[in-house]
């Protein structure tokens, strides 16, 4: 069931992250509320996506603990963690759709995996899933025959074919027309409020953390730790940290 709403769903407690003994990230510690679009920033190499593996059961932490509803992830044992990774629904850079696969059958795939619904009611449900972010009647298409654009909209369909209550995106506006990106940000407003369902972001896109973030932490690649945490329109308006202000603004001079 859903937590209330600001509730804790989400919570990294002195989270070290990297790859064979080398850390990428230190001392991380933050909460995500129910129903915040959480946005994790920085610039290039800082450690976003390998935070957003750690967050979704791909890559374990070296120390500290990640909480789901007060669930210590990566000390649980895997019906609990199969439990929780339930609740996911994740967006892949590109949207990782299998190429040999339509759309229709991509976004089958976890419903014939995870589900009890017949085959009838999984081509009801795909159809409804790709109306849900503009693609109905696009089922038969391979992802080799939409835009960029179309497959990001399409692994969404499939991130939420189990009506997840926790959506991760890595980098989503990424390869999009400014177009295209604003309305993908538009629809994670949607299907948030459609879901009721809690967001994290992983994105180093400004545009888009202005548009959709209600929270936030900023990482930074040099000193391998979060300098900043909250709503990313009070952290432009209040920050003293040069590293955070040159990040929102781009390097340019805030407006008085």
């Amino acid at each position: 069931m859903n937590p209330e709403p600001g509730k804790t769903v989400l919570e990294a407690r002195g989270l070290e992250i990297g790859y064979e003994g080398y850390p990428v990230m230190r001392g991380l510690d933050f909460s995500v509320k129910k129903g915040d679009i959480f946005i994790v920033m920085g610039g290039s190499g800082c450690g976003k996506s390998t935070l957003l593996k750690a967050c979704t059961g791909l890559l374990e932490p070296a120390a500290g603990e990640i909480l789901y509803g007060g669930d210590n992830f990566w000390k649980a044992g895997d019906a609990v963690q199969n439990r929780i990774m339930r609740r996911f629904g994740v967006l892949f850079q590109g949207g990782a759709l299998w190429s040999s696969l339509t759309l229709g059958e991509n976004i089958a795939l976890p419903l014939q995996l995870y589900s009890k619904l017949t085959a009838l009611e999984i081509r009801e449900m795909v159809e409804l899933k790709l109306s849900m972010v503009g693609l109905s009647g696009y089922a038969d298409f391979y992802p080799s025959e939409i835009s960029g654009g179309m497959r990001k909209r399409a692994g969404l369909a499939r991130a939420i074919a189990l009506d997840p209550e926790i959506i991760f995106f890595d980098e989503p506006s990424a390869g999009l027309d400014p177009v295209s990106a604003r309305m993908l940000d538009d629809l994670i407003l949607q299907l948030r409020d459609m879901f009721d369902a809690t967001v994290v972001v992983v994105t180093h896109e400004l545009a888009s953390i202005m548009a959709v973030g209600s929270n936030s932490i900023f990482l930074d690649a040099e000193s391998k730790t979060m300098i900043a945490a909250g709503p990313p329109r009070e952290l432009l308006a209040g920050s003293k940290d040069a590293r955070v202000i040159n990040f929102l603004t781009r390097g340019k001079k805030k407006e008085p």
